[in-house]
């Protein structure tokens, strides 16, 4: 059926061998490219008007952009006009001297050109001398300066005309649009997936064993598109990425390689899919540039995909093969492919069925505020150190407080855990020590605190010093603001710790005792 389609076209008709069946194939218009497949850019430019003059101020490339014909027309002509006209200017030189009545030129007669009779002679003389071939029987004598002064002029504008003309064939002949015929791109691209994710790839390839320096390829999807204020882009161009941030549109293209686009959130196929992709209309031309290793001249080859160019579910066949000693590139499989297994969804209707799929979110643990602490500051130290966000929320609430408060605070606060660490915290965060106070502020201490609240204290200050399992925290969120408040009283009772003996001298070391006796 595709040999009959490439002979007869695509306006063909199936018929069924029933004779109550017959039915045609959809017949589909021929698209409209924007590059064509070779690289040649189908843009027309009309209605120049005046502008036509620029083309004649840069008449050098004017004349390399020309077709082949009309450079060899120009090449012709501009030389054929330069030799009539200064053979014309040679022979009026003649005509006007004398020299063309003199037929014989005796010998007491010297003529400006020796051997110049008439305009085929004088044509002749300017070929020998242009071509500097020189036989030696037409020549300049020295009886003539105005054939010096022409012969100077000649040479110079022979010169201009020479290097203008053999200059403009040279960059014609040596432009390196021949050698992008030699790099080769496959005939579709193909969508499939590849380290489980969806991308778009096409494959490029070098005929020539010379190499490609600095080859960078980069692709362009072309897609008429309208704004959301209703402006109409005709022919819109958009960058498909294809390994800018990563490097990989630099290629070192000794072998076939394979491009790949990963369809993602930022890419314009974003929401693609195998349905989709009938009905849609775009272009991707791909630009392959590199400096041709030979010449050192930069070369750049195009060609261009259209939307029914592009294969869902395909994959290209390999072609690198390892012989003994060498590999090698099997181009008669280049542009074969073969189905592979592949999602018809797009990459959107992808991420939105497995975010569906996906299991619920744990619920978030609800923490007590504290007026001191938050929302953090309350809680056991398994929630603690679940809670990232404790340390910043913090800082969040004490950042607001005005400076003085915010030192207060922290003051505070230092004063109280070293307190608790140490087991022995005064009202204002000061550590007591029964041996740094002398004897009678000892007994003031122990005695202005009653029994029953000494052990009410002394559990206080062992529950708060706790950090242990779950029970001890939930102990801690218990005793914590009884402390704290005990530091923000305005009269604060004094804490002592519960000493072993009795008294608070029993408390003390011997030699201390005995000291004390003796006072």
């Amino acid at each position: 059926m595709s040999a009959i389609r490439r002979k007869f076209g695509e306006d063909y008709q199936v018929v069924n061998t029933n004779r109550g069946m017959t039915f045609s194939a959809p017949v589909k218009r021929k698209r409209q490219r924007f590059v064509e497949k070779n690289g040649r850019c189908n843009v027309q430019h009309g209605n120049l008007g005046g502008e036509t003059s620029r083309y004649i101020s840069d008449l050098f490339t004017t004349l390399v952009d020309l077709k082949w014909r009309w450079n060899l027309l120009i090449f012709i002509l501009t030389y054929t006009v330069a030799w009539l006209v200064m053979a014309s200017m040679w022979w009026v030189i003649a005509y006007i001297r004398g020299d063309l009545s003199h037929g014989g030129h005796d010998s007491s007669y010297t003529p400006c050109v020796a051997n110049v009779y008439n305009f085929p002679s004088a044509f002749l003389f300017f070929i020998e001398t242009e071509a500097t071939i020189g036989y030696g029987y037409r020549y300049i004598t020295e009886k003539c300066p105005e054939g010096i002064i022409l012969f100077l002029f000649q040479s110079l504008l022979g010169s201009i005309v020479d290097a203008f003309l053999i200059g403009c064939m040279f960059i014609k002949m040596s432009q390196p649009k021949k050698r992008a015929e030699t790099l080769m791109f496959s005939q579709d691209a193909v969508i499939s997936q590849r380290d489980g994710k969806l991308c778009l790839m096409f494959r490029v390839g070098n005929l020539r064993n010379s190499h490609m320096v600095s080859a960078q390829i980069r692709c362009k999807l072309i897609k008429s598109r309208q704004t959301p204020e209703g402006e109409f882009l005709p022919l819109d161009q958009c960058e498909l990425d294809v390994g800018f941030g990563t490097g990989a549109d630099q290629l070192f293209l000794v072998s076939p390689l394979t491009i790949c686009h990963e369809i993602n959130t930022n890419s314009p196929f974003f929401d693609l899919s195998q349905r989709s992709l009938m009905n849609e209309q775009f272009e991707i031309v791909v630009i392959l540039e590199g400096i041709v290793e030979t010449t050192g001249m930069t070369c750049q080859a195009r060609t261009s995909y259209t939307e029914d160019e592009v294969l869902w579910g395909h994959r290209f066949l390999p072609v690198m093969s390892l012989e003994e000693g060498f590999f090698r590139v099997d181009y008669s499989q280049f542009h074969n492919t073969f189905e592979v297994p592949t999602p018809p969804y797009s990459v959107k209707e992808q991420e939105e069925k497995s975010s569906l799929s996906s299991p619920n979110p744990l619920p978030a643990v609800s923490i007590p505020t504290s007026p001191l602490l938050g929302n953090c500051g309350r809680g056991g130290r398994r929630e603690r150190l679940l809670s990232a966000d404790c340390a910043d929320h913090v800082d969040d609430q004490a950042s607001r407080l005005p400076s003085k408060l915010q030192r207060m605070s922290s003051t505070n606060e230092e004063h109280l855990w070293r307190g608790l660490k140490t087991r022995s915290v005064l009202p204002g965060g000061k550590a007591s020590s029964m041996g740094d106070l002398p004897l009678s502020i000892q007994r003031l201490r122990s005695s202005s605190i009653p029994a029953a609240r000494q052990s009410q204290l002394e559990e206080q200050v062992q529950l708060l010093a706790l950090d242990g399992n779950a029970e001890e925290g939930e102990l801690e969120k218990q005793r914590l603001p009884v402390a704290i408040s005990s530091i923000t009283a305005p009269n604060p009772t004094p804490i002592q710790i519960p000493l072993l003996g009795t008294r608070p001298e029993d408390n003390l070391p011997p030699k201390l005792r005995r000291m004390n006796a003796d006072r």
